[in-house]
């Protein structure tokens, strides 16, 4: 409400002159002299709630460019040419261990490295496969291997893959020499419909080269273990055996110091009859352990005596005449004469 002034134009001044205001959270309020209030200025406080409004929008906007960007900082986009690489290594390991490490993993169901759309494992239910039109036929050299799923929906870590289609890996393997061996692994995604190629960013490629070698680590482990258990048993025949020796030993000095040369010497006779044994033709394999597919030590020629050290249903334990301990199955052996 405007106040009536009257008076004329010095009035209006000296009462102008007699007003004073205050600054309130909502607009501005004018007092007079009187300090009678004349409310507050309405224009003012739509002018304030249009400045909070205008902040309040500039704020949202800056938040919603802000998670974004951040989320691209800490993941950097790949470029075209970051993908369609492969993966290639060399493991320390013979040929067999690879080939047979890699045959497990393409046959464990899983293709590791991927998850579908709106799921949060990998990709479950792959099957093996001996080929793969995904890829080219392979004419180089090595072993070759592939695991194939099919109707996959939107795999991660292909790029810009967004449809169902068919998700594709390949394996070769390669001998270098004994102990080192070349294993490339291959990943792609082919879409049903468009038939569009989606090449994999090497998630998958070292995902499942990872799966490799931890079982390939697992075989060399069981390697080892059996042989220090061979070792070890190797070590108690051998111990076994020089017991047994000495215990012979010590059997015919008794004799000796209780007979005569003649009855000695028939004691020795009968004694040597009991214990050795003589090898028949062709010869023999003398086996580190009691079974044909064990490691062969050497090989006897026929007619050597050899001293029977552990006695099993099939196999004698025996000591050749180097000196030399293992095994000789009981059917190439016969007594002395």
């Amino acid at each position: 409400m405007r106040a009536r002034l009257v008076g004329g134009v010095g009035s209006v001044a000296a009462h102008q002159q007699r007003q004073f205001s205050l600054e309130h959270p909502v607009g501005r309020l004018r007092f007079s002299a009187h300090g009678a209030n004349r409310g507050p200025i309405l224009p003012a406080q739509r002018r304030f709630a249009i400045r909070i409004s205008v902040l309040a929008a500039v704020l949202i906007f800056l938040s919603l460019f802000a998670i974004p960007m951040a989320h691209g900082l800490r993941h950097k986009k790949l470029r075209k040419e970051d993908y369609g690489h492969g993966f290639s290594t060399e493991v320390s390991a013979p040929e067999a261990e690879v080939l047979e490490a890699t045959q497990a993993v393409v046959n464990d169901g899983v293709i590791d490295g991927s998850k579908e759309y709106l799921k949060d494992k990998n990709i479950m239910n792959a099957t093996p496969a001996n080929t793969s039109a995904l890829f080219p036929s392979w004419n180089g050299p090595g072993k070759v291997f592939y695991k194939v799923r099919e109707g996959v929906l939107a795999p991660t870590n292909f790029r810009d893959s967004s449809d169902q289609g068919t998700l594709a890996v390949r394996y070769v393997v390669q001998s270098k020499d004994a102990s080192r061996t070349v294993l490339q692994i291959d990943a792609v995604f082919v879409e049903d419909f468009r038939h569009t190629v989606h090449p994999s960013d090497g998630s998958v490629e070292s995902a499942e080269y990872q799966s490799i070698q931890n079982r390939v680590d697992a075989i060399e482990l069981d390697k080892k273990q059996t042989q220090d258990a061979e070792k070890h048993r190797q070590e108690e025949l051998a111990r076994q055996s020089l017991e047994q020796k000495k215990e012979l030993d010590e059997a015919a000095a008794l004799i000796a110091a209780e007979g005569s040369s003649d009855t000695l010497e028939q004691q020795v006779a009968n004694l040597r009859h009991q214990v050795e044994r003589v090898i028949k033709a062709p010869g023999a394999n003398l086996k580190s352990a009691p079974f044909h597919s064990a490691t062969t030590l050497k090989a006897v020629a026929a007619g050597s005596d050899v001293v029977i050290l552990i006695v099993t249903p099939y196999w004698y334990g025996v000591e050749t005449e180097d000196g030399q301990h293992g095994w000789i199955h009981r059917s190439q052996l016969e007594p002395l004469p």
